[in-house]
């Protein structure tokens, strides 16, 4: 039988588990949900066993299903939910606490300090991102200062420090290791020298025997344990999941952008072999690093990152149960012609690009006694459109580059009001791929690039094949009026929180 890739696309609601072929089609998958923790308003976290065990299970159930055994996988990929911060006991294996999840906003007010202290224009020329509570610094700084002897036993160069692709590479294999662009996700690591940076990890009291080893994107990152698949099998690849569904996307060259529509909505514009600073509030950030040492290149990316998007849709589903599933919402805003004037800004864990905006919350405007269920559902999916219009908007002020189309991906992708919606806004076409798991197929192809199970970028550039373009219909006027009505509603939600 002719071998395979396997991604293991560890997310942030859930673990799957797909394989590819040659062609860069699935050939069987696996996913498994787990626990949501949500200690306190605000905080989120994820029990890291508990996210190593449904993705080795979901790992070894698509194995089963495709009665595939471990010799007929060529390498595996891993992609990840960024910025989810994970401390280990280098010894035992076990996590000092439970994993603190990029959504978490716990650390706003160290970022404050920051900010006031004057430090924000030197993480953005380090790392090109702005001083938020997403990123993984300071993160890991709270587990450091309030996990009962933490600190300690970190000096003394006991505790490692990673983001989920490392936790997932150190159970499977035992190596500490991370790639360019998990590592650009951290406010320590300087995305110029491609290196953790010692001035930065001093002004968030990091040691620096936690951190993780660097890799390129596409390198041998380790051999799994025999014993967990059944025979050792090579992690080739690793990328953050934004950044593996761009290189999925095929949008390998400057200008090209993608939308990736899962718990959150990620916008990457591809920059080339330049870092752009934004003047927007966007973040620069590593795509992905291929090549030897001897000969390393790098793609940046402009990113805008939404923190609310499918998370929406579930908060329809289990905080209003106006919904039994989320792929109902759909049939549910069809059954009105138009929000009714409801206006939704789904700032529950604060606004992401451009506003940066941790004390924003939840707001729903615009409502009469005549607002229904199905108003405040259409209103809702008109909300993810909206913030991604507000990123666009941004990203082309910073690159100079106008969209010629916009390539979609992720679970809300499917949702064909959502996407004709979205291209309306936009004013650019909206063009969905056949395969629309790009994140798992993004770290597939770094994997298979390094084993050389694919020979190249333009290989992987002539595998993309789309399903089908939403042409913006909507008149200039309308979509203007439209967004004008939206920052209007944004300014009710922004600030809210003491």
């Amino acid at each position: 039988m002719e071998k395979l890739i396997l991604a293991l696309d560890q997310g942030t609601t859930s673990s799957r588990a797909i394989l590819f072929d040659r062609a860069g089609t699935i050939h069987g998958s696996a996913q498994q949900e787990f626990r949501q923790i949500f200690p306190q308003p605000g905080w989120v976290e994820h029990d890291a066993n508990e996210i190593w065990q449904s993705q080795l299970a979901v790992t070894r159930e698509v194995m089963r299903k495709c009665d595939v055994d471990a010799a007929e996988i060529a390498a595996i990929g891993i992609t990840n939910q960024r910025e989810t911060t994970v401390v280990w006991d280098k010894r035992s294996g076990e996590p000092i606490a439970n994993a603190i999840v990029w959504q978490d906003h716990r650390t706003a007010d160290v970022c404050d300090a920051l900010r006031e202290q004057g430090k924000a224009a030197l993480f953005q020329e380090k790392t090109g991102l702005v001083l938020d509570a997403y990123f993984s610094g300071t993160k890991l700084r709270w587990l450091l200062d309030h996990v009962p002897g933490a600190r300690a036993r970190a000096e003394r160069g006991e505790l490692a420090f990673g983001t989920i692709d490392s936790w997932l590479t150190f159970k499977l294999t035992g190596e500490h290791v991370t790639d360019t662009s998990n590592a650009s996700r951290t406010l320590l690591f300087n995305i110029k020298t491609l290196q953790w940076d010692d001035e930065l990890l001093g002004l968030l009291d990091i040691p620096r025997s936690m951190m993780p080893t660097v890799l390129p994107g596409s390198a041998m990152f380790g051999t799994t344990h025999s014993e967990l698949l059944g025979a050792p099998i090579p992690i080739a690849g690793i990328a953050g999941d934004q950044q593996a569904a761009t290189f999925g996307q095929a949008c390998h060259r400057p200008g090209m952008a993608k939308n990736t529509y899962g718990t959150g909505c990620f916008m990457l514009m591809n920059t080339g072999s330049q870092a752009i600073a934004s003047r927007n509030n966007l973040v620069a950030t590593i795509g992905w690093t291929l090549g030897s040492k001897q000969d390393l290149h790098t793609d940046y990316m402009l990113e805008g990152s939404v923190f609310m998007a499918g998370a929406t849709v579930q908060w329809l589903r289990d905080g209003l149960n106006i919904i039994q599933q989320s792929s109902d919402v759909e049939a549910l805003a069809l059954s009105v012609p138009d929000s009714d004037g409801v206006t939704f800004v789904p700032a529950f864990t604060g606004l992401g690009a451009p506003y940066w905006d941790a004390y924003a919350r939840g707001t729903i405007v615009g409502m009469t006694r005549g607002t229904t269920r199905a108003h405040i559902a259409r209103s809702a999916l008109e909300s993810i459109a909206y913030q991604s219009v507000d990123v666009l908007d941004a990203m082309q002020k910073d690159s100079g580059m106008r969209l010629q189309e916009l390539r979609v991906d992720g679970g809300a992708s499917r949702n064909d009001l959502l996407m004709q919606f979205q291209a309306d806004v936009l004013g650019v076409p909206v063009v969905r791929p056949m395969v629309t798991e790009t994140t798992a197929l993004g770290a597939a192809y770094l994997a298979g690039l390094r084993v050389g199970f694919w020979s190249s970028q333009q290989e992987i550039a002539s595998l993309w094949k789309m399903d089908r373009c939403f042409e913006p219909r909507m008149a200039d006027e309308e979509r203007q009026a439209r967004i004008a009505t939206w920052r209007r509603a944004v300014e009710r939600a922004r600030a809210w929180a003491e």
